[in-house]
């Protein structure tokens, strides 16, 4: 069995080369993702690691949300799943495609709206705070402005309808279940 969801390798290890650590590990018929983090960045090094059966390469310096979608994709590759059709209210969100659809009309939304709306539709008929929704939308040290998921909710709700989003006061919003457009 595969304990493991997916391995991070890092070249520069002290004892033993990266590449080594996983030509065994796929000598041994490993089907476990396997992502190279390394500071080692030509095209020459990228193809060694992909043709010593690496499934993904990020050079550092990286993005710690860049590294987390990496291994989703990874993960959700090897598992065979892609990620489910979200439909509340006439919304349809397809976050493979990135894609919003309203009463089967596209509708165009920036990153942070669309991570919003996913993160409120993944989590329907819970209630998620503030700091648990700017979780989603902001890579860890980036500044927050103070009032940004109010902002985002507010474009939400003009792009969709009022009540689609509910704030429960002191506590967080609120996408429900089965509301109705």
């Amino acid at each position: 069995t595969e304990p493991y969801a997916a391995v991070v390798l890092d070249l520069g290890l002290p004892r033993l080369s990266g590449l080594e650590v996983l030509r065994r590990l796929r000598s041994r018929n490993a089907s476990t993702p396997v992502l190279i983090l390394t500071a080692m960045d030509s095209v020459d090094d990228r193809i060694k690691g992909l043709d010593a059966g690496a499934d993904d390469y990020l050079i550092k310096p990286f993005d710690m949300g860049e590294l987390a979608a990496r291994l989703r994709a990874l993960i959700r590759r090897a598992s065979g799943k892609t990620d489910p059709l979200l439909e509340i209210a006439g919304v349809k969100l397809d976050p493979a495609a990135h894609r919003v659809l309203y009463r089967d009309k596209p509708v165009e939304l920036s990153a942070k709206e669309f991570a919003l709306l996913h993160a409120l539709m993944l989590n329907a008929g819970k209630v998620l705070s503030r700091a648990q929704l700017e979780e989603q939308l902001y890579a860890w040290g980036d500044e927050i402005e103070s009032n940004a998921v109010e902002v985002y909710v507010h474009h939400l709700r003009r792009k969709f309808f009022p009540g689609l989003i509910e704030t429960i006061r002191g506590v967080g919003y609120l996408m429900p279940r089965d509301k109705a457009a």
